[in-house]
């Protein structure tokens, strides 16, 4: 059964605000066409201090940046346990963002949800994980999440640093790299991930150097079963968003995995300075 809070979110999307406006005030679909539907999967707060591992207020911005994008409805999902509507939900999706706490146990916390995203993945569905979406403590959640995202901040042996950095573009040619450059951040990475193996489908996006090494932080997949999935370690700060190149890289790795087009020059990505404030959502 779904909750009431989702019923309604999904009576809005699909009555009122499902169908986007097209830049020249057409609908960008009709009722006779199905529209993309995005799952933006996120949670209340985790235990860490304000302005970090904002998931709702993170989400919140990814709406924004993506809802003129045509043809794609946005569907916000609060994914708290026990989240026993998850598996009808996942049915209905051509691809989820995951942005919440330890997001590779709560992948493999219910058969049900595991199964209702394998099957997503088959039916070549578009995979995203932010920050700590990516991650476990317990290494035994490592490979179910690997298979269908690519990559995982996991185990006892997990690495992860709060530094200056300046990020390194690792593909410059890359679609989800359109419009993005270096950026100067003071963030926290995860590094050393768990990745995919063999791993000649995946795509190393985004480097930091940490301690005399480069590291990935940020990668696309194109998985063995025809679907795409992308990472991105950074984010736990959420002051981060206010930098473009955070939220075109992120906006573009969502268009990537559901192969809908990213402009040659990168998509707009400007964004009202209310969108930024954690006390506005």
């Amino acid at each position: 059964m779904f909750s009431a809070r989702t019923l309604a979110l999904l009576c809005l999307l699909l009555c009122g605000t499902g169908f986007v406006e097209a830049a020249d005030g057409k609908n960008a679909t009709s009722p006779a066409q199905k529209p993309t539907r995005l799952l933006l999967l996120g949670q209340g707060p985790d235990g860490h201090p304000p302005a970090t591992h904002e998931y709702s207020a993170g989400l919140h911005i990814i709406a924004r940046l993506l809802h003129n994008v045509a043809g794609l409805q946005i569907v916000p999902v609060r994914a708290d346990e026990p989240w026993k509507e998850g598996p009808e939900l996942l049915d209905g999706a051509d691809g989820v963002v995951i942005f919440l706490s330890e997001g590779a146990k709560w992948l493999n916390r219910d058969s049900r949800r595991l199964a209702a995203f394998r099957e997503l993945a088959a039916r070549r569905g578009g995979l995203v994980v932010l920050h700590w979406g990516m991650g476990t403590r317990d290494a035994e959640n490592i490979q179910p999440f690997v298979e269908l995202l690519g990559g995982c901040h996991g185990g006892p042996d997990r690495k992860y640093k709060i530094l200056d950095v300046k990020t390194e573009i690792a593909a410059p040619g890359h679609p989800i790299l359109r419009g993005v450059g270096p950026v100067e951040v003071h963030e926290e990475f995860y590094y050393r991930l768990k990745f995919v193996q063999p791993a000649e489908k995946l795509t190393p996006l985004l480097r930091v150097p940490i301690d005399g090494e480069s590291h990935t932080v940020a990668w696309a997949w194109e998985r063995p079963d025809g679907g795409r999935s992308a990472g991105f370690s950074g984010l736990h700060f959420h002051e981060n968003w206010r930098h473009p190149e955070y939220r075109r890289f992120v906006a573009q790795a969502v268009l990537w995995s559901l192969r809908l087009p990213i402009p040659e020059e990168g998509l707009p990505v400007d964004i009202a300075p209310k969108d930024l404030e954690l006390d506005s959502k």
